[in-house]
């Protein structure tokens, strides 16, 4: 945990410091120090200097590191929540909701009298219907079982895929679509400092919080109803609460930063080789993970074709996908 906490804080200077205008790591230092802990200013550095490393760079780093350990944390809890080793945040169909709002908001301007926030607070609202409109079918019958929400999950998610290809389709700004594809493949870029990014940030770490305290029933979850029941953990009212908790995380940082694939996926297995399958350890070292992976994916979006940028969820598909295949290949592997 120490050495993971040691590489997130290198990865976030080092994330500072990369870019198309490379900048020394001890002026990044310098200048972190006088924004964050008043050291007098040195005269080692110029304005623009300081504003690219406090004002574009630092609010980036920062809002990778929460939307990495938002998406590990919410696929660890699913892949308990479902009992499927290849779920992620896309299966409650969150992430189309959260697309359909956002391009609802660029292509049509939907604001919803959010004004500078129509884009995030759309996308959050999407977000939001898609997990309310998941819970109302899984709930249908009755209760709401593992395989009752992965099914509405998927069901919703392509629905609302739908949607969000026929308002491009139907759209005729050619930027407008451009910026929609652009945000579905998921961008850092918006990244500034303001309520958005606190709130992101304050959802994140309390659902890294209540998910860690929450270990142990995650562990009987994982492990079956009955287990559960036998341990005194009602599933289907736990599966409820996680499914609230793990909602409003995954909506909140797409609604930051768009739709961001494999992360969610790939990071919850690191997690479990790396310290077991218990929960109390493996939701820290998952948020830890994820920003570290989230952080570094970064960082080749920004450098890899600079000064043009590549959306993230291109790096981290080409990251996670051969992950996912040798998972497959392992299982098969492994099976009788």
């Amino acid at each position: 945990m120490l050495g993971l906490t040691l590489a997130l804080g290198l990865s976030a200077v080092a994330a500072t410091a990369l870019g198309a205008v490379a900048i020394g790591f001890g002026t990044v230092v310098e200048v972190l120090g006088h924004h964050l802990f008043l050291v007098p200013e040195q005269q080692a550095w110029s304005a623009p200097r300081d504003a690219i490393v406090w004002q574009v760079r630092l609010p980036r780093v920062v809002l990778a590191v929460t939307v990495g350990a938002g998406l590990a944390v919410a696929g660890l809890a699913l892949q308990a929540m479902v009992r499927n080793l290849l779920a992620d945040p896309y299966l409650l169909g969150v992430n189309s909701g959260a697309s359909t709002g956002a391009a609802a908001a660029i292509l049509f301007g939907v604001t919803l009298g959010l004004g500078e926030h129509a884009l995030a607070g759309s996308a959050f609202l999407g977000a939001l219907a898609a997990s309310v409109l998941v819970y109302a079918i899984a709930r249908s019958g009755g209760r709401v079982t593992s395989v009752r929400l992965l099914l509405a999950g998927v069901a919703v998610g392509y629905a609302l895929q739908a949607v969000t290809s026929f308002l491009i389709f139907a759209s005729d700004s050619a930027e407008g679509a451009r910026s929609v594809m652009f945000w579905l493949l998921g961008s850092l870029a918006l990244a500034e400092w303001g309520a958005s990014l606190l709130v992101a940030a304050t959802v994140v770490v309390l659902t890294v919080a209540v998910l860690t305290a929450a270990g142990p029933r995650l562990d009987a979850l994982a492990i079956g109803d009955e287990t559960a029941l036998s341990l005194g953990v009602p599933p289907e009212r736990f599966r409820m609460l996680l499914l609230v908790v793990v909602a409003l995380c995954i909506a909140v940082v797409v609604s930051a930063a768009g739709s961001i694939g494999f992360v969610g996926l790939v990071v919850p297995h690191l997690a479990r080789r790396a310290v077991g399958a218990a929960h109390r350890w493996t939701v820290p070292v998952a948020a830890l993970m994820g920003a570290v992976l989230l952080l570094w994916a970064d960082v080749l979006a920004r450098t890899v074709l600079a000064p043009q940028e590549i959306p993230i969820g291109i790096i981290t598909a080409v990251l996670g996908a051969p992950f996912l295949l040798l998972l497959v290949r392992r299982l098969h592997v492994a099976a009788p």
